[in-house]
């Protein structure tokens, strides 16, 4: 269960950073409100999370996440470069997180 609330934490991440896109200094009340709420939730879950997982290994599982969310989103969403590099420097990200899981 500490893995599940640790990865949606981290889709939280993707949420408040997304949200980061909009906010214009936080002027604008309805993605501010959803930067807010995504925050709060990621932070919740991660710090659940670290009641079962080592604190480094959840903060580094949980910003991995965060990190290749928020790239794909930037790709998907917004026309972010998706050269061969960036793409393989995801997938050494995603290796990492993978080996974190299988050695807790």
């Amino acid at each position: 269960m500490a893995w599940f609330l640790l990865i949606l934490g981290g889709l939280f991440e993707v949420g408040f950073t997304t949200c980061l896109r909009f906010v214009e200094g936080f002027r604008n009340i309805p993605w501010t409100l959803g930067f807010l709420v995504s925050v709060t939730l990621s932070m919740a879950l991660l710090q659940a999370a670290t009641r079962a997982i080592p604190m480094g290994t959840a903060y580094a599982v949980w910003a991995g996440v965060g990190a290749v969310g928020t790239v794909l989103v930037g790709i998907f969403f917004f026309e972010e470069s998706a050269g061969a590099l960036r793409i393989a420097l995801i997938f050494g990200i995603v290796a990492c997180i993978a080996g974190l899981k299988l050695l807790h």
